[in-house]
């Protein structure tokens, strides 16, 4: 069977709100959270952080559990980074992660990476939202993506651009001609303006808080946190308001 790990993409440096990944959560770094919530998949075979080269990064290791390896790649060429990953940790297929998604679901990635098993044929999976638009390019912060090692290392010969090397999978989900890439409809209560679990600003750390304390650490599964903003309008026009003002393009 074919090995798939997650990889997750990390750095201390943030423009918005500094060191954010140090920053506390239910008494645990965001980063933690993150790779806890990833050591609870299914369908992996491991979990790798993945951070840069530069020397604030090399902080991270004390951030990350001892049970969980740490590689060290380009600070700039992240696509290259998480290439060398995948050779070094002999992963045929990847799921990226990203370190600011405290929430991000196990139970969505399962399904991904069944999928994937499911139907081998296919570059990258990951999910889409009613317009189409892959959630990466969304705040939803609950999702993941996963790509095959081959095509990886198929983008990391072709691209040029800094910023295609910036955003690892952005070539191959741009690139439907070259990569076959399947898309999963986001499930209804999650396709929505106004909600933003990812951490980028100060406000956004404190929303996490409010949810966590709401529901508590076993209950953030994406369905009791749907449900729970369901009853919180205010909440939700903060997040949809965040969202127009620093929306991705």
């Amino acid at each position: 069977m074919s090995r798939t790990i997650a990889i997750i993409q990390a750095r201390l440096g943030s423009s918005r709100l500094k060191a954010k990944l140090a920053r506390k959560l239910g008494g645990k770094s965001l980063l933690e959270w993150v790779v806890r919530r990833m050591t609870d998949c299914q369908q992996l075979d491991g979990v790798v952080v993945a951070t840069g080269d530069q020397p604030q990064d090399h902080r991270l290791a004390a951030l990350v559990p001892p049970d969980v390896a740490v590689f060290v790649g380009s600070e700039t060429d992240v696509l290259g980074r998480f290439v060398a990953a995948a050779e070094q940790f002999d992963a045929d297929s990847i799921v990226r992660v990203c370190a600011d998604n405290p929430f991000i679901d196990p139970a969505l990635v399962d399904r991904l990476v069944t999928t994937a098993r499911q139907q081998p044929h296919f570059d990258y999976i990951s999910y889409c939202l009613q317009n189409g638009r892959p959630v990466i390019l969304s705040p939803v912060g609950v999702f993941a993506e996963w790509t095959s090692t081959e095509a990886l290392k198929r983008a990391n010969a072709e691209v040029t651009s800094a910023a295609d090397r910036e955003h690892v999978t952005r070539y191959i989900y741009s690139h439907p001609e070259k990569f076959r890439v399947r898309l999963i409809p986001a499930p209804a209560a999650l396709d929505r303006d106004d909600l933003r679990l990812t951490i980028d600003l100060e406000e956004d750390l404190a929303h996490a808080e409010a949810i966590y304390e709401a529901l508590g650490p076993e209950g953030l599964d994406w369905q009791r946190i749907a449900g729970l903003l369901d009853h919180q309008p205010a909440l939700r026009a903060r997040m949809a308001h965040l969202n127009r003002a620093h929306a991705k393009v």
